[in-house]
């Protein structure tokens, strides 16, 4: 059992890294991942505030850019109308500007209210009727050069237009007006991004058509319509006209309204691109972390290992002591709570092998007196029991006795009736008293056996009652004792109860303090479990030591008393002894005065009668002694009785105390 409890213990160095290891992994994650979500909003701010800085100077791009041709065309047409030139010269206009920029190479073109084209000459622009297109429809709201709505030409070609009316004094309505691509806007929207591996796309914010895109198959084609869920959400922002940035479809996305145009240029950035560092970096802080755990497990563990050591002493040392062994040492240099407890410890070692040691002492004394009673109560019994015997004998003589005087007596009577023939019946008589006589003198030395017999068995009485009374003493110094030690116990369990309230103070440290206290506490209730076991004992045998005490005392009256009535039997057998001699004279003197035979007989018959009385007398005090002597020999049996059962009360004293080793080797 003691070694399934061994293997069940955790020692305290396993309890701390148990502790210590989880809490400093759980530090170095929470520091980790604190470091990270920190890192992760600072790339996070720094990220979008270029992102927002890249879209605006993008959009700032775009609108010079858009302002710069619509200054251009907004130039050709204020001449136009300030020349007021002829048609030829118009014409010429219009050729100058027909691949005059990359951005418009069909160059300017005007129409009028009949439907009237005119180009330059190499431009490869045709119209059956330039009213019913956007363009026109479009300039005629307007003075000065605007752009129209995203649309696909005459070529299937989409393009915007700026468009305005053209007064140049004729007084015909006409509207001049220049293409520009959004495949070329696409050119130029992704030529300005500055943010490395960002993307941009511009939308018409009024039906949400997509006018430039790095994918070309996805220019004019509407936010909704595009089968992408990143440019659908995008789509659902523009038309809710929310455009705060945020992080859509793990893209870190940014919207910037393009001044003066219906225009929102919308540029973003996958999260991954931008977290791709920072995912490095929590790596590298990961395994700096895993390596700073070992490097701090590892000292965690020396550092526990070199404060406990002391403690593991200390728990050895009282496991000892719980096993009953007291031969070992207990000492520290230490000067801290764990030495005191050490020193503390080596006062109760000393302590309990005083005392175990006196304890063993009064064991082996009440064991010897256990011996010597029970030899004196054996000799009693045996003592008792050939009393027995002999007061049988006793009884069954008397009885015999007081047959013969019966018999006697109705000899006698008979005699005085029929003298005549008593001679020889006299004679008959006269052996017949012989016997008695001889019987008679066997009985009164059997009495005086007897008597003697009862002065032994009282020497014998007196004796066990003095060992009886120093059993007592014994036992009553054993109660001290046991006293002692259950006051060195309490003294104990305060120590550790002392102990477990510092090392609940010292919190995790006093873990290893607890389980010492915990450690005193179990062997201060073992102390007091052995000394209610001792003070069971020692009340046991203080019952028996008084129980015997009082048979002892009833024994001693008893034999008193049969010491008594032996005297008065043997009283009565020097009285019966002499009546026989009397009666045997009387018979010789009856022999030898036949003649004086009547007067003789008479008196015979008289004393017959006496003797028959006295034998009776004798006969019932005969019973009386042997029923004393019966009483005698079952308190003597209650005696030798008691004497066995002190012997293996001090027996399993012995037996308790031998358990504690006070020397290297067992105490004998």
């Amino acid at each position: 059992m003691k070694k399934k409890e061994q293997g069940r213990v955790t020692s305290i160095k396993v309890k701390l890294l148990g502790i210590i290891l989880p809490v400093v992994i759980i530090i170095m994650v929470v520091l980790v991942g604190i470091s990270y979500l920190i890192s992760k909003r600072i790339i996070t701010g720094y990220s979008q505030d270029l992102l927002r800085s890249s879209i605006e100077n993008q959009a700032n791009q775009i609108e010079a850019w858009m302002n710069e041709n619509l200054s251009a065309f907004q130039m050709v047409k204020h001449i136009i109308e300030e020349t007021s030139p002829d048609q030829a010269r118009l014409q010429g206009i219009l050729n100058s500007s027909c691949g005059f920029h990359d951005n418009y190479p069909q160059g300017m073109y005007i129409a009028d209210e009949y439907g009237k084209l005119l180009k330059a000459a190499a431009s490869v622009k045709t119209e059956p009727d330039p009213r019913a297109s956007e363009w026109y429809k479009s300039g005629l709201t307007r003075w000065n050069m605007g752009f129209t709505k995203a649309y696909r030409n005459e070529t299937d070609q989409a393009v915007i237009s700026a468009s305005g009316i053209l007064d140049d004094k004729t007084g015909v309505m006409k509207v001049i007006s220049a293409d520009l691509t959004l495949e070329r806007i696409s050119i130029i929207v992704n030529s300005f991004i500055e943010m490395d591996q960002a993307r941009a796309f511009l939308v018409d914010s009024t039906d949400g058509t997509i006018l430039a895109h790095q994918d070309q198959e996805l220019i004019f084609q509407n936010l909704s319509g595009s089968g992408d869920k990143f440019l659908e959400d995008i789509g659902g922002k523009i038309e809710a006209s929310d455009f705060t940035m945020m992080e859509i479809d793990e893209n870190m996305t940014a919207f910037q309204q393009i001044q003066g145009m219906d225009w929102i240029l919308v540029s973003y950035i996958p999260t991954n691109i931008i977290y791709a560092d920072l995912n490095q970096v929590r790596l590298v802080m990961m395994l700096i972390g895993l390596i700073s755990v070992l490097l701090l497990a590892v000292l965690v563990e020396r550092v526990v290992h070199f404060v406990i050591r002391p403690v593991k002493k200390l728990t050895k040392a009282i496991t000892a002591m719980t096993d009953g062994d007291f031969t070992i040492e207990v000492s520290t240099k230490n000067r801290d709570e764990i030495g005191v407890m050490s020193r503390y410890v080596e006062r109760f070692i000393v302590s309990m092998r005083q005392m175990i040691q006196a304890i063993h002492d009064v064991s082996d004394k009440l064991k010897v007196q256990a011996d010597n009673s029970d030899e004196v109560s054996e000799q009693m019994y045996d003592a008792s029991k050939l009393q027995g015997r002999s007061m049988r004998e006793l009884n069954q003589t008397v009885e015999q006795l007081s047959i013969s005087v019966n018999e006697i007596a109705d000899h006698a009577t008979t005699l005085a009736m029929v003298v005549s023939e008593t001679k020889e019946n006299g004679n008959a008589v006269n052996d017949k008293m012989q016997e008695t006589v001889t019987v008679s003198k066997r009985g009164k030395e059997d009495i005086q056996r007897v008597s003697e017999a009862m002065e032994d068995i009282h020497a014998s009485m007196q004796k066990l009652q003095e060992a009886i009374d120093k059993v007592g003493k014994t036992s009553g110094e054993i109660s001290n004792i046991a006293g002692m030690i259950g006051d060195i116990a309490d003294q104990t369990n305060l120590l550790s109860l002392n102990a477990s309230i510092e090392a609940a103070r010292a919190g995790d440290a006093g873990r290893g303090f607890a389980v010492v206290a915990t450690e005193i506490g179990q062997l201060a209730s073992t102390s007091a479990n052995a000394v209610h076991d001792i003070e069971n004992l020692s009340g046991e045998i203080n019952s028996l030591v008084k129980d015997t005490v009082k048979q002892t005392g009833e024994s001693v009256d008893s034999i008193n008393r049969s010491g008594s009535l032996v005297g008065d039997v043997l009283k009565t057998f020097d009285a019966i002894f002499d009546n026989i001699e009397k009666v045997n004279q009387l018979v010789q003197e009856m022999i030898q005065k036949v003649d004086q035979v009547d007067g003789v007989a008479t008196n015979a018959a008289a004393i017959s009668q006496e003797q028959a009385a006295s034998s009776e007398e004798i006969l019932s005090a005969s019973e009386t002694m042997v029923e004393q002597v019966d009483h005698i020999t079952g308190n003597s049996e209650q005696v030798s009785e008691g004497a066995k059962e002190l012997k293996v009360s001090a027996e399993e004293l012995y037996g308790q105390v031998a358990k504690f080793k006070i020397r290297e080797e067992e105490v004998q």
